[in-house]
């Protein structure tokens, strides 16, 4: 009798740790697979290939000359292995923020082939606190890397971002050579206006507290701004999309339009043009190829 209770007592414990094996998350893969761009999933195993990005030629990206360019001289540095700075792209939404690094990463890499090539790794605001171990994975590769973190910001309870601030200086290890780590946010110090004041407020040295949060934008070597475009950048965006997809369309009537759709969405952005291009493709029945 006392036998088989332990057998079934053995039984049930196998059974547990069968279904905790099954809920734990998968082991963290310490190589890199093949692939130019790669998203950061550490619960899914690590670096997940991505065989695409969705981007949009360089060109077409209108109202943001200067940061265009200046973002793209910094990455074709950094991708042929010269000195470059990490980038933050803050500013008004829509305006073209991580469309730009998208579009940077595949100008960048035209001609380029092999181990040449610039690898993409797109990180979620949700793994932050996790970039430490994959600049452990990246470092030994022989690649180099650009990592993107799109809308980055942290709220008042959140400390994670320490964990950025020493993989990108001040950490023991520091950021490897071969990776580069860019950021888009809507706020340029990448926390809320409140949260620096109630800092202010109720801190014993309030200077001390407020810098020990905004320190973090300081590193980033780029700081580019984005704003919000007046009416004739917002044509000129509409009439290059028109020109590159061949839209057969009078062009007083397309700016006419044009202008009444942005009054509707009660703003002109990159992001209002191309929703606005889409629309007018589709009821011309023209793909966007």
């Amino acid at each position: 009798m006392v036998q088989r209770q332990k057998s079934g007592e053995d039984e049930t414990g196998a059974r547990v740790a069968e279904a905790l094996e099954r809920l734990a998350p998968p082991a963290v893969s310490a190589s890199v697979p093949g692939g130019n761009a790669f998203v950061w999933e550490p619960g899914h195993g690590g670096l997940v290939a991505v065989a695409a990005v969705a981007h949009v030629p360089l060109k077409l990206l209108k109202g943001i000359d200067a940061a265009r360019d200046t973002l793209f001289e910094n990455t074709r540095r950094f991708a042929d292995g010269l000195p470059a700075n990490n980038a933050l792209l803050w500013g008004a939404r829509g305006m073209g923020k991580s469309s730009l690094v998208k579009a940077v990463h595949a100008e960048v890499n035209r001609g380029r082939a092999g181990d040449a090539m610039l690898a993409l790794v797109e990180i979620h605001r949700e793994e932050i606190a996790s970039l430490p171990q994959l600049l452990r994975i990246l470092r030994d590769a022989k690649r180099r890397f650009l990592l993107y973190c799109d809308d980055l910001s942290f709220d008042k309870e959140d400390t994670s971002y320490k964990s950025l601030k020493a993989a990108l200086e001040g950490g023991i290890e520091g950021r490897p050579a071969n990776v580069l780590f860019y950021a888009t946010s809507n706020r340029r110090h990448l926390m809320p206006r409140d949260m620096m004041e109630n800092e202010r407020s109720t801190a014993i040295n309030p200077s001390e507290a407020v810098e020990e949060k905004v320190s973090l934008s300081d590193r980033f070597g780029l700081w580019l701004g984005f704003h919000n475009c007046g009416q004739d950048e917002y044509l000129s965006m509409i009439d290059a999309y028109v020109a590159h997809f061949h839209i057969d369309m009078p062009r007083a009537e397309l700016h006419a339009r044009a202008l009444t759709w942005a009054a509707g969405r009660g703003a002109r952005s990159g992001r209002v043009a191309w929703q606005f291009m889409q629309d007018i493709a589709g009821e011309l029945g023209k793909r966007l190829e």
